[in-house]
């Protein structure tokens, strides 16, 4: 599998209106791509769980507040009977999009909904007549050591090998999980680093820019058929130069509390023992070892050769940066939504 380079550096041209279902359209990214879509003026049907948001909190109302302009279809994506009959309905579509992805990464969610619910919305899509799919994956997928990532994996090349027009969108890194310490620098305490915090680093992309960019797939022939890594505009960033931005922007002194990785590999090994009789731990263990793979690996794009990331193959699209949403952010002119599983 060949790896290509997303060089656009600014919004496509309006495209002819095509018949669009969209999954995931829930999440933040997934409410953005909506935005985004209806902008091009694509007739968008949002298929979506009855329940959404944070602890399902949110019913039809509420979902259609957050989608306005969008036509709903409320159902089960895991579900094919639900996808065939409730989302698709035997009608003719243009193309899919999916933001869809799973809540926690640990292994049977991931592949439930990763693989297994992508494969099944992906052979309903080509029975109503979708020629083309837009998927929103993930850049780490490129060094697979978790059960997410492999998921992941096996879908992207289930689509490469559909006949479908594809579009596999792998983003660096979201604005909001990187928004997890705000509020603990806000209340005098210090921004928490793994190592000296410049173990990794990063080009985070706004939800909007990144939704710029799904879109735009649709109608631009240089990002089909095509593995395309985006981040956003700007040098990379590690977790330390994260945290004195930060601090800069709340004009206070920079604080610092470092956390050996070691102690997360003793978390990791205790949770693994445990977890040979209780399924909830085991799952735990999982949990912890995501936390270690972003705690030392960086979200740009890997050179397949030296094995090290490659800021500079890393290409950039957008216009906001992550300084930009921090200051919104501060200011209480945006928020950041980081689902149910969130580390800080």
């Amino acid at each position: 599998m060949s790896q290509q380079n997303a060089t656009p550096t600014s919004k496509s041209p309006a495209p002819e209106p095509r018949r669009v279902l969209l999954l995931g359209a829930t999440g933040t990214i997934g409410r953005a791509t909506a935005r985004a879509l209806l902008r091009r003026g694509h007739h968008l049907v949002c298929f979506v769980r009855p329940r959404a948001g944070v602890g399902g909190t949110l019913g039809p109302d509420g979902i259609a507040a957050l989608l306005e302009g969008a036509e709903l279809r409320f159902g089960e994506v895991a579900d094919p009977a639900s996808l065939a009959q409730e989302g698709f309905r035997g009608e003719r579509f243009d193309a899919l999009v999916s933001c869809l992805a799973s809540r926690s990464g640990a292994p049977r969610d991931a592949w439930a909904i990763d693989y297994e619910a992508h494969r099944q919305a992906l052979a309903a899509a080509k029975e109503a007549g979708v020629t083309q799919m837009v998927l929103l994956s993930a850049i780490c997928v490129q060094k697979p050591l978790l059960a997410f990532q492999q998921a992941k994996l096996a879908f992207e090349q289930a689509l490469m090998e559909s006949g479908l027009t594809y579009s596999i969108v792998r983003p660096t890194a979201f604005f909001k999980s990187l928004a997890g310490q705000v509020g603990r620098l806000a209340k005098g305490k210090p921004f928490l680093v793994f190592g000296d915090g410049s173990l990794t680093a990063c080009k985070p992309i706004s939800d909007d820019d990144l939704a710029d960019f799904l879109a735009g797939c649709l109608e631009d022939p240089s990002r089909q058929n095509r593995i395309l890594p985006v981040g956003g505009p700007g040098p990379p960033i590690t977790p330390r130069q994260q945290g004195e931005m930060l601090f800069e922007l709340l004009d206070r002194a920079p604080r610092f509390t470092r956390v050996p990785v070691a102690l997360l590999d003793v978390i990791i090994g205790t949770l693994s023992a445990m977890g040979r009789v209780s399924p909830g731990l085991a799952e735990k263990a999982e949990l912890a070892r995501i936390g270690r793979y972003y705690a030392t690996e960086s979200m740009l794009v890997l050179d397949p050769v030296s094995g090290r990331y490659d800021a500079e193959a890393t290409p950039a699209f957008g216009s906001e940066t992550l300084r930009d949403f921090y200051a919104r952010l501060i200011r209480g002119e945006a928020s950041a939504e980081r689902g149910d599983h969130a580390v800080f």
